[in-house]
């Protein structure tokens, strides 16, 4: 099954192969084998430094960037794979995220959380800068939106299996730390090697460039990704820790929160993706950004007001949903860009959308210590920010045609 006949098959002779074992299929085993680690991390997280290591808002956000520095750091993607196969490396960087997050609860200390933490954002980060890659080169442009919906639902089922798990065994069996997180990482680990044996290496039409680009037609995805990256830690950082700081939820009640979201996202995601396919993606960006600008300035109102925990509990979930609408900007990407600078691109864009967020949580985390509705306001200024951007987005981008800043290049008569 892994002879050299069919170790590397183009994607036109990867459609002979059976359904599992075509590109579709790997990206579908991948989507939900991440979340399984991933989340099991995330759901554990804040109560498990709260309890354990006695974090408050500024070690969080320490946390955070430390967390986030790999992806920073993305760029290095483009030296690996000149010597690694952009596949292996996304398994491979898959199984250091399953590894680290095992590991995680054997360092109870704000140092050793910090350490493991990095070694685990390592792989993650760099599983998803090659994920992203590798999708928009197996995806066709015209099912890309869709396909990509289904994707996001089968992470959110990933994710949903993990929280259903801790919701049913975490009080009833009296689990420690340690063991849900050797049971989440160990689990990714494994499906990542077996992935390794199993699949053969896919070859994409076009031939990556393997050295960084930067190319100023690409500069509002630039920024796009930018502002998601600085508007992202704000939720990541501090909507769920607002719900165990301000409302004192258990881990069970923050994992019975994350999978309400997750049952919704499996059933949304799929629409969403064919809503930018039939309105496009500036209709979609435009949505999403208003959305976010409108639950964030709730978001400052729990504070202000005092509103209660059933608001901070539908703001999360909606706020979580409008996320998904940011597929529209790799699929916008998707459209204008040269397809060989997709990987390339890929790893830079990661580092861009990191950028904010090295230094964003920690500032923010001292921030949070005097105004958690300060926090907010910023974040409802960023998803204005990135709506003046989607604006800018034509109805149909294209190569010569990036924003509606620039006219689309005449085509040749036929």
């Amino acid at each position: 099954m892994i002879g050299d006949k069919i170790r590397t098959v183009t994607l036109e002779e990867a459609r002979a192969l059976p359904r599992w074992r075509q590109p579709i299929g790997l990206l579908v085993l991948m989507a939900l084998a991440m979340p399984i680690a991933y989340s099991t991390w995330s759901a554990l997280l804040n109560n498990f430094v709260i309890e354990v290591a006695s974090f408050d808002g500024a070690d969080i956000g320490l946390l955070h960037t430390v967390r986030e520095i790999p992806g920073f750091l993305a760029v290095g993607v483009i030296a690996l794979i000149i010597f690694i196969r952009e596949q292996v490396l996304g398994l491979v960087s898959l199984v250091l995220l399953g590894v680290a997050t095992g590991l995680t609860a054997q360092f109870p200390s704000l140092g050793g959380i910090l350490v493991i933490t990095l070694f685990s954002s390592i792989g993650f980060h760099y599983y998803e800068t090659v994920n992203q890659s590798l999708q928009l080169q197996w995806l066709d442009k015209k099912r890309a939106p869709q396909v990509l919906g289904w994707l996001m639902a089968a992470g959110s089922a990933g994710t949903l299996l993990a929280y259903t798990l801790i919701i049913l065994t975490w009080r009833a069996y009296d689990l420690s730390y340690s063991t849900v997180y050797w049971a989440g990482g160990g689990f990714t680990a494994l499906v990542a090697v077996a992935a390794l044996l199993l699949y053969p290496q896919f070859e994409a039409p076009n031939p990556q460039r393997k050295q960084m680009i930067l190319r100023r037609r690409y500069w509002l995805y630039y920024a796009l990704q930018f502002m998601a990256g600085a508007r992202r830690q704000i939720f990541i950082v501090f909507a769920g820790f607002m719900m165990v700081e301000r409302f004192h939820f258990d881990v069970h009640e923050v994992a019975g929160l994350f999978m309400a979201t997750l049952v919704l996202n499996m059933m949304v995601a799929p629409i969403l993706g064919r809503v930018v396919a039939v309105f496009g993606e500036r209709a979609a960006l435009v949505f999403e950004y208003i959305g976010l600008a409108v639950i964030f300035l709730l978001y400052a109102g729990i504070y202000l007001f005092d509103w209660g925990v059933w608001l901070a509990i539908v703001l999360y979930i909606v706020d979580h949903l409008f996320f998904s609408l940011a597929l529209a900007i790799k699929t916008y990407f998707q459209k204008i860009a040269d397809p060989g600078d997709i990987a390339p691109t890929a790893a830079v864009a990661f580092t861009i959308n990191h950028i904010a967020a090295v230094f964003l949580p920690v500032a923010l985390g001292l921030l949070w210590l005097t105004s958690p509705m300060a926090v907010f306001l910023m974040a409802a200024g960023m998803a204005l920010t990135s709506l003046v951007l989607a604006t800018l987005i034509p109805r149909h981008p294209e190569p010569g045609h990036e924003t509606v800043l620039t006219l689309p290049t005449p085509r040749p008569a036929e």
